[in-house]
């Protein structure tokens, strides 16, 4: 184990600014808790934490149990990338469906690789945003009926906001400057977006009152604690039926989930 080494503590493990170490901790982890045989994309792409990404889906879990929705559970991740982690542990935790849509062809192509090895085609379907300005348009049909949707939003406006976070999150590492590597990867696609996670979001919000029917709960994370107030406001702007806040925390990470629904019970 090339990664693993023994702190001052006197405890086992593993360099966490190294993005091939939180790699192989995750791929590590997918395999002896969910049993994921294959798990294998580019380095430059995002490796998102697996704890933190299971949370979520408890969440959402939570939030169809509070509505009384246990069978027939289908999924809509936005931006699954080429990892493809919230519809493998979502099949392995729920045995829910996913259908998980991606602007990148390229990334979608990994994670297709990803279903086949793991041999989950009959729970996972993969879909080509080909309008990088949309978010459910061009995704969701009008024969289509989700049980929720959820996404992990690109939180930079730019490469160089994202360098200038990178840098202070090394900082707290106790990492001398250099060449900035985030532990986590990530393409341009999966870290930033024009205007940065508030127009993300706020795209987000409009688009879902545009499919108000076909979903029951929407739900995404939401990174800036600053952002959930101005996106109560919207949706109930937009007639949203219920807003739920639900905080989450990994380590010394807070985020946050905010999940709506159009619908009444």
């Amino acid at each position: 184990m090339p990664f693993v080494f023994v702190n001052t503590y006197e405890t086992k493990t593993i360099d966490f600014a190294n993005p091939q170490a939180v790699k192989a901790l995750n791929t590590a982890l997918l395999f002896k808790h969910y049993g994921i045989t294959f798990w294998a994309f580019p380095d430059t792409n995002l490796c998102p934490p697996i704890p933190g990404r299971v949370d979520y889906i408890h969440h959402i879990n939570d939030v169809l149990n509070t509505s009384k929705i246990y069978n027939n559970i289908n999924i809509l991740d936005i931006g699954t990338g080429a990892n493809c982690t919230y519809p493998i542990l979502g099949k392995a935790e729920y045995n829910w469906k996913f259908t998980a849509s991606d602007i990148d062809e390229s990334s979608l192509k990994f994670a297709k690789k990803i279903i086949d090895k793991n041999k989950l085609n009959d729970s996972i379907f993969l879909r080509l945003q080909k309008n990088s300005a949309q978010i459910f348009k061009g995704i969701i049909s009008s024969e289509d009926k989700f049980s929720a949707s959820m996404c992990n939003p690109p939180f930079y406006k730019s490469e160089a906001e994202a360098v200038e976070v990178t840098t202070r999150k090394l900082k707290g590492l106790n990492k001398e400057a250099g060449k900035v590597i985030r532990n986590f990867a990530g393409t341009h696609n999966e870290l930033w977006y024009k205007g940065g996670e508030k127009a993300f979001l706020h795209n987000y919000l409009y688009e879902s009152s545009l499919f108000k029917d076909q979903c029951n709960w929407f739900t995404t994370l939401v990174s800036k604690k600053d952002l959930v107030k101005g996106m109560q406001a919207s949706l109930k702007k937009l007639s949203a039926t219920k807003i739920k806040v639900i905080n989450m925390g990994q380590g010394n990470k807070i985020s946050r989930i905010v999940a709506w629904t159009f619908l009444t019970e």
